[in-house]
């Protein structure tokens, strides 16, 4: 008998981590709640279109398509939830000022982005609309790592980088989109050889500075030291020096709330659609990013509302993982009878969030199963309670 087999890389969450989960659910939600952030909850369904809308090849690939028998449209499961809050803060609210929004839900993956990971994380994050500022920048990274630290996520490692580094480059140099595409990925694994010669491949119309400016990307990556060393070999452009501006405040803002913090201007995470700073979080005994963010000033175009934005989003799942579960809190086992005052104090104990569990007839030596080590007995009229 296989039917009670999963796919590969989903699985049932059981009761410890399912409680786990959401309990810091909540509680993350609370803390994004009373910072001015909104709950919104978009759905798992949505036409393709939509939720590829401003994104990049990237989520085509991690999306999940299915037919709707409505209408014979394609329709697509939320492979991210960032491209459905930027919809909800064009089209639904449209506002002019500044909209806070939070989210928790599942998404799912056709493909895991990590051999440790789930094809069906619960993303949990925050998104910041209407404000281009570094002021918003820092603020969702600070709230970001407020939420890792109540999800219990301590010692945290903060990568910073800047994908306007490399769209300088690229838009200087006027190099074709698919040699962009082809660029970017060469980044992303910091492939030095394959990256030079793609660099001799494109000829000798590029400008000789943004050609080694390409070729030394990969290379920086490290501490305070890589800023220093950007400014004085990548090319003058005011769209990188303002970069390397914004990543030197964020760090001195950010260093004291982190274990170690680090930079690397060849990190293209979510290029496609990020536009400005992008940051990634790790914590110990994880090889992949806990949490990340970015600016995406561009993605409100695909909706025809382009509004400055940035946002961070984790998975819940995940986190939940890396920390020492706590043991399913035990029970008070309630003997079954037709007793008001029983009742009442049944009640009573409920409302003040224990557990209290019904001793159904047949089964009054089950407790042990029903995972209760109190019981309610009656003395001298009055209903108490014992051990076990």
């Amino acid at each position: 008998m296989r039917n009670w087999l999963l796919p590969e890389y989903i699985e049932d969450i059981l009761p410890a981590q399912a409680l786990g989960i959401e309990t810091g659910r909540r509680h993350i939600i609370d803390w994004l709640l009373v910072n001015g952030y909104q709950l919104v909850g978009p759905p798992l369904l949505e036409y393709v279109e939509s939720l590829l809308s401003g994104t990049g090849r990237d989520t085509n690939l991690r999306m999940f398509k299915v037919v709707d028998q409505l209408s014979g449209r394609m329709m697509g499961l939320r492979a991210d939830m960032t491209p459905q809050a930027a919809r909800i803060d064009a089209h639904l609210l449209n506002r002019n000022g500044i909209t806070r929004l939070c989210y928790a839900g599942s998404v799912l993956h056709t493909i895991p982005s990590g051999l440790t990971r789930t094809r069906e994380p619960l993303q949990i994050g925050a998104e910041l609309y209407g404000h281009a500022g570094l002021e918003s920048d820092l603020e969702i990274q600070q709230l970001m790592l407020q939420s890792l630290a109540i999800a219990g996520i301590e010692e945290i490692h903060l990568d910073l980088g800047h994908v306007a580094v490399f769209r300088s480059l690229v838009k200087r140099a006027g190099i074709p989109s698919e040699m962009e595409t082809e660029l970017f990925g060469i980044l992303q694994t910091k492939d030095v050889s394959t990256l030079g010669e793609v660099c001799t491949k494109l000829g000798t119309g590029m400008d000789k500075n943004v050609r080694q400016a390409l070729m030394l990307l990969p290379e920086l990556y490290g501490d305070k030291k890589v800023l220093a060393r950007a400014r004085k070999f990548l090319p003058n452009y005011p769209e990188i020096l303002a970069a390397l501006d914004e990543l030197e405040v964020v760090a001195m803002e950010l260093e004291p709330l982190v274990g170690t913090l680090t930079f690397d201007l060849a990190d293209l995470r979510g290029y496609q659609y990020h536009s400005g700073m992008v940051f990634a979080a790790y914590s110990k005994g994880c090889p992949n990013a806990v949490a990340l963010g970015g600016r995406y000033d561009e993605i409100g175009k695909a909706f025809g509302r382009a509004r400055p934005a940035t946002g961070f989003s984790m998975d819940l799942r995940e986190l939940v993982g890396l920390v020492k579960p706590d043991p399913y809190p035990k029970g008070i086992l309630a003997p079954y009878k037709k007793n008001k005052v029983l009742e009442k104090k049944i009640r009573q104990l409920r409302n003040e969030g224990q557990i209290v569990i019904m001793e159904l007839p047949g089964h009054e030596d089950d407790h042990d199963v029903s995972d209760c080590d109190r019981r309610l007995v009656i003395c001298d009229g009055v209903w108490r309670i014992e051990k076990i």
